[in-house]
């Protein structure tokens, strides 16, 4: 595998990580269309844990099979795909070796009430499926942050001792967190950066509103010291807040939106120097060639000037 000079300066910043979590953060970024480019984008398909399988796959009912997400990111030529435990393990058999997986080692659902996750699946896991990389989700603001966190810690430093890369799925949300504040500008930049500040490698955030959640955070916003004017503006400061750029960050695809709502999104994270997408529920939740339709476009446009 051939590493880009991008790629190399990408990995730079991750100096104080073994050799294998730089191969394995190489693999993803030297992965199918985008390789070598910097720029990535994942396949995530935990919904079904948290939101249920019908609401997740009832759209499109090929979905309801796990090896067709993998087939899927392979096919379009994806960076990576993330699942659970379950989802993985279906498929390995059939694709092991052909992307770059990540076991999504924590999960939640809807059926509970309690914004907390549960420990679904191990490091070992992971190494025994081949996986390049761990995912876990923390709750900034909920009242389990803080047990999320050292959980992650933990997990993190297994991971890494046995050579994963790590990714974090960073969710602001809690009783003191509004419905709108959960894509506050505020609110979204102080979880990348919580996020950089726990270790993680590659960051998940949603994509940041120019609402400011009414919260401490919210000073510097106040006193205009922070553009966020638009989407692009707002990407920049979120990778600005990782670490001055110096850690990966991908952003979540959210809601299912139509084609030229999604590709406004990525335009920005593009020209705000964003890494890419996180991309789930706007992939397979349409048909299979609308979704390849739609990937190429996103693919398209991460690799222009």
């Amino acid at each position: 595998m051939k590493v880009t000079s991008t790629v190399k300066k990408i990995l730079s910043s991750y100096d104080s990580e073994n050799y294998g979590v730089k191969t394995n953060l190489s693999r993803i970024l030297m992965q199918g269309k985008l390789a070598g480019t910097g720029r990535l984008i994942i396949l995530p398909v935990d919904q079904g844990f948290e939101h249920g399988p019908d609401r997740s796959f009832a759209v499109n009912t090929p979905a309801y099979d796990p090896l067709y997400h993998c087939q899927l990111a392979i096919d379009a030529g994806l960076s990576a795909y993330a699942a659970p435990l379950g989802m993985l393990q279906a498929g390995v058999e059939s694709f092991y070796g052909q992307i770059p997986t990540i076991l999504k080692i924590n999960s939640s659902n809807t059926l509970a009430q309690s914004m907390d996750q549960a420990v679904t699946g191990s490091v070992d896991d992971a190494i025994k499926m081949g996986c390049s990389a761990i995912g876990f989700t923390i709750y900034p603001g909920s009242d389990h942050n803080f047990d999320l966190m050292e959980e992650f810690r933990e997990l993190s430093k297994e991971a890494k001792d046995k050579g994963l890369a790590v990714v974090l799925w960073a969710y602001a949300r809690g009783k003191e967190i509004s419905k709108q504040g959960e894509t506050a500008m505020n609110i979204i930049s102080y979880a990348a950066h919580m996020s950089a500040l726990l270790g993680a490698n590659i960051i998940k955030v949603k994509l940041p509103t120019d609402f400011i959640e009414d919260d401490p955070t919210k000073v510097a916003f106040e006193k205009k010291l922070i553009e966020i004017g638009s989407l692009k503006d707002r990407v920049a400061h979120i990778k600005k807040v990782a670490f001055a750029g110096k850690r990966i960050v991908v952003f979540s695809g959210g809601d299912t939106k139509d084609d030229n709502a999604l590709m406004d999104e990525i335009k920005a994270i593009h020209h705000g120097g964003g890494n890419g997408s996180i991309i789930g529920r706007n992939c397979f939740q349409r048909k299979r060639e609308d979704s390849l339709k739609l990937l190429n476009q996103m693919i398209d446009i991460y690799k222009s000037k």
